[in-house]
């Protein structure tokens, strides 16, 4: 199957409409691009000659893309020097414009110079583009054992306005197979670069559609969210707490993953895979920590140094196409590193990105927690992105923390530059919590020795202490009557066990004095019982539990009696050599009401137990 055509199909059809909405002013005298596909995010760096043949000086320089690629534009950046020989280059601001007369398959941006340049002057401009989604898996899914193939999709001619006399296209490609690539007459493949060109006397508009199929296993890591915390405390420490949620957006995995293959063959067998990320912190950075939903994870590393400190994660799993993984890191740094002041104001000086290497984040969310009492709070961003604000409260907080949370979608490692909150912030603020601190033991020491000076005995004469007693002498009671019980449950299983015995020995008359002693006991233990039921009956404070006794007594008593008369029942039954068969149809329906009777009983007593 062949690689997918979208884009070259869209631009072919619509050069011709192009080529008339030429600005004639300008003219690149040469255009030298370099396309880095090593990665799963896209750089293109363009250095272009530019000239201008017009008798008109030139502001701004436009730059072209199709829609197509305009909409997975995450940054782009200009940078200018005049003259015939290439110099020190400076910023050069960018904005979208709609020039008028071109048709709306294009997405324009404008490049202003710091100054005009005029006619016959020279100016060496770099842009430099970078690309996110850019790269489309094909096949979209594959085995474990394959590797991940991807497909790129672009021009062997620069996209201009404006007429190219030279211009060359150099793609980088990060090593392994090439299944194919656009051929054309001074195409060539050197070991890991493709070159297209020289192109001379390159018109306006002109597209030269080429598409590269080629093996790309380098990871493809997309945070689908990153909400990343940065809260001050003037104590001395900036506390960074990074929540990810990753997943690998190359070709999704087809079929079932062997564990036993990757462990043996990882290299063979999961190619396409990663299990590692790798995160640049701030050389002073400290208490590290790093965990996901279950807890610690063990096999990740760290290295520090005076210049830098780097931390390995590797997560419980290797993630394959379409996986996803979800963890917190979190770190310290220094205050003096990052909080300045100035003009009566504090700032924070923070990079924006996260620290991780190589990595896409579809919406990052960072959240500047400042101390309790900031105001007059402005950022200043290299970017534009959402912004609102929050309060966060945390312990010993009154009016609670500000928050200032920025949002910015598409965030490349390109995106990793500093920017600044100000705040206003009064230093007698800081002593608020220690005070509270210092009052709150005060009073809680006021109140223990208080304590310790009060009589805070209850008087055996109140009725509540009173009460107290009866219900102390209730629940004394109550485990007496239900040891009674208990011994009541133990002549019950005695009398079971004289029936198992008849039903092996046949001695009736064995069966029969176990009976009568069962029934001496039964009386004995109901003299006992008697006096306990009337000593709880005439407390007033048994209203509760006196008619679960009540029902307890009328159940047993039940039992008792149909225990008995079972047991009468299968003694005499064998005594007339009755079959066994007879004997159970004889005795079932006495067994059932016994059973339900007995689980009655011990629910009652648990009931008791309690109390």
């Amino acid at each position: 199957m062949a690689p997918p055509l979208r884009l070259a199909a869209l631009l072919v059809v619509v050069v011709a409409v192009f080529a008339s909405a030429a600005r004639a002013d300008l003219v690149i005298s040469r255009a030298d691009r370099k396309v880095d596909l090593t990665s799963h995010i896209v750089r293109v760096l363009t250095s272009l000659k530019v000239e201008n043949a017009g008798s008109e000086p030139v502001s701004k320089v436009l730059l072209a893309f199709p829609n197509i690629q305009a909409k997975n534009l995450a940054a782009i950046r200009a940078f200018g020097t005049e003259g015939k020989v290439k110099g020190l280059s400076s910023i050069l601001p960018i904005e979208i414009v709609e020039p008028s007369g071109v048709p709306p398959e294009l997405t324009f941006f404008s490049a202003s110079l710091h100054k005009p340049l005029t006619k016959g002057k020279i100016l060496h401009l770099d842009v430099l583009t970078v690309f996110t989604h850019f790269l489309q898996p094909f096949p979209e899914e594959i085995t474990q054992a394959d590797s991940q193939l991807v497909v790129f999709q672009d021009s062997s001619h620069y996209l201009s306005p404006y007429p190219v006399k030279v211009q060359t296209l150099s793609i980088r490609l990060p090593g392994g197979r090439v299944e194919s690539y656009t051929k054309y007459g001074n195409t060539k493949l050197v070991d890991s670069e493709l070159k297209y060109g020289p192109y001379e006397d390159v018109p306006p508009f002109s597209y030269n559609p080429i598409i590269v199929h080629f093996e790309n296993n380098n990871p493809f890591a997309v945070a689908k969210e990153l909400i990343r915390e940065i809260e001050i405390s003037h104590w001395g420490n900036v506390q960074i707490t990074e929540h990810y949620n990753i997943v690998h957006g190359g070709a999704r995995l087809k079929g079932e993953f062997s564990r036993l293959d990757y462990q043996s063959r990882p290299y063979a067998r999961g190619v396409s895979s990663f299990r590692h990320l790798i995160a640049r912190l701030p050389a002073r950075a400290h208490s590290i920590y790093y965990r996901d939903e279950i807890g610690n994870i063990s096999t990740s590393h760290l290295w520090s140094d005076s210049k830098k400190t780097q931390l390995e994660i590797e997560p419980r799993f290797p993630l394959f196409g379409g996986w996803q993984t979800t963890f917190t890191i979190g770190y310290g740094l220094p205050l003096q590193d990052f909080v300045f002041s100035a003009d009566g104001k504090r700032f924070l000086n923070i990079t924006f990105g996260s620290p991780m290497e190589e990595i896409l984040i579809e919406k990052l969310i960072v959240k500047v927690v400042l101390p309790e009492g900031s105001k007059d709070i402005d950022v200043s961003a290299p970017f534009p992105t959402n912004q609102w604000q929050e309060v966060k409260y945390s312990h010993l907080d009154i009016a609670g923390r500000p928050v200032l949370v920025l949002e910015k979608p598409d965030v490349i490692p390109e995106h990793n530059l500093h920017f600044q909150v100000y705040y206003k912030f009064n230093n007698i603020s800081l002593l608020i919590e220690p005070m509270m601190l210092i009052t709150g033991f005060f009073l809680l020491f006021v109140a223990c020795i208080a304590y310790m000076h009060t009589d805070m005995s209850i008087s055996k004469n109140s009725p509540s202490y009173l009460a107290k007693l009866q219900w102390d002498e209730v629940q004394a009671t109550v485990q007496q009557i239900q040891g009674i019980f208990h011994q009541c449950l133990a002549v019950h299983d005695k009398l079971e066990t004289s029936l198992h015995d008849l039903s092996r020995s046949g001695d009736a008359k064995s069966c029969k004095a176990a009976r009568k002693a069962a029934d001496a006991q039964f009386k004995e233990l109901a003299k006992e019982l008697k006096p306990l039921l009337l000593s709880v009956q005439s407390s007033p404070q048994s209203y509760q539990i006196w008619p679960k006794l009540e029902d307890l007594v009328a159940k047993e008593r039940e039992m008792q009696e149909k225990l008995m008369a079972r047991h009468a029942t299968v003694v005499d039954s064998v005594e007339k050599k009755q079959r066994g068969q007879d004997i159970e149809n004889r005795i079932s329906s006495q067994q059932q009401k016994i059973a339900a009777l007995r689980q009655e009983v011990e629910s009652l007593l648990e009931y008791l137990s309690e109390i």
